[in-house]
């Protein structure tokens, strides 16, 4: 799914503006809503709408950039885990689900404002239902009840928007994420972060789409190719965030992508005991 998002603001605080991760920084809303903090309950009725209508939440979706988002504002402190916006108490967060022929249109909505809408067909719902909601290459995952590590969560990346042609923010998060998991201060010759920064660089060249190295060239492989691993954590994927942040020219990282990997995992770890 991807959608243009307004200019973020540039006044921060640790790196995450005082106000915390807001709607008007990852969606194209306006007014009220794209002033509000994104909150871990409005992250969680978004997780439920999901599951009701796809038997999953959408890789890469709304729901998980909403997680993502209320998960770094709550280490940041600006919101408490317990914490809803009041667009979301007041006006609601809802999925419309359109019958078309083979499947269906998902439109979701926060306080009446279309945050992602996308296609999915009979056969991926069926999929969906049938593997306990994973269908569709999945997403993260616990089966195992351990804790997620920053090198799976950038494999997840490589499954969720892999497709997507490698671009410098991307690369940055990709270097963060392999110092914050190795303790390392640069990139290791030929680690993961380094496969990822000269790609950036050959995708400046690159005269069509077809022919930039993608996420998932790099992604798909990456606990091999990193010198160490650990579980991701919530300082982890503010490490991440920062770097791929600060070198997007309008401050914003990319939905579905290894800011929102890390995250993820940083959340789901927290209720790993």
């Amino acid at each position: 799914m991807s959608q243009e998002q307004p200019v973020r603001d540039q006044s921060q605080e640790g790196g995450v503006h005082a106000q915390g991760i807001r709607y008007g920084d990852v969606f194209g809303v306006t007014g009220d809503l794209a002033g509000q903090t994104i909150a871990p309950q409005d992250a969680a009725t978004m997780q439920r709408a999901e599951y009701a209508a796809l038997g999953a939440p959408q890789p890469g979706g709304p729901a998980d950039v909403m997680a993502s988002a209320a998960t770094l504002n709550q280490y940041t402190g600006v919101v408490r885990g317990n914490q809803a916006s009041a667009a979301a108490c007041e006006q609601g967060i809802t999925i419309t689900e359109t019958p078309v022929h083979g499947g269906k249109i998902i439109t979701e909505f926060v306080a009446g404002q279309a945050v992602g809408q996308y296609a999915v067909t009979d056969a991926q719902l069926g999929d969906e239902v049938g593997s306990g909601g994973q269908g569709g290459g999945g997403y993260l995952g616990d089966d195992d009840n351990t804790k997620l590590t920053i090198g799976e969560a950038l494999e997840a990346t490589a499954r969720a928007i892999g497709n997507e042609p490698i671009n410098a923010s991307d690369a940055e998060a990709i270097r963060a994420a392999e110092t914050t998991a190795s303790g390392a201060d640069v990139a290791i010759p030929g680690g993961v972060a380094d496969a990822a920064l000269a790609a950036a660089s050959a995708n400046t060249w690159a005269t069509t789409d077809q022919a930039k190295i993608k996420i998932a060239d790099v992604l798909s492989n990456a606990t091999e190719k990193m010198p160490a691993d650990k579980p991701a954590e919530p300082e982890d994927a503010a490490e991440v965030f920062d770097a791929e942040a600060g070198s997007e020219k309008h401050g914003k990282t990319r939905p579905g992508g290894v800011t929102a990997a890390v995250a993820t995992a940083a959340r789901i770890n927290q209720d790993v005991n």
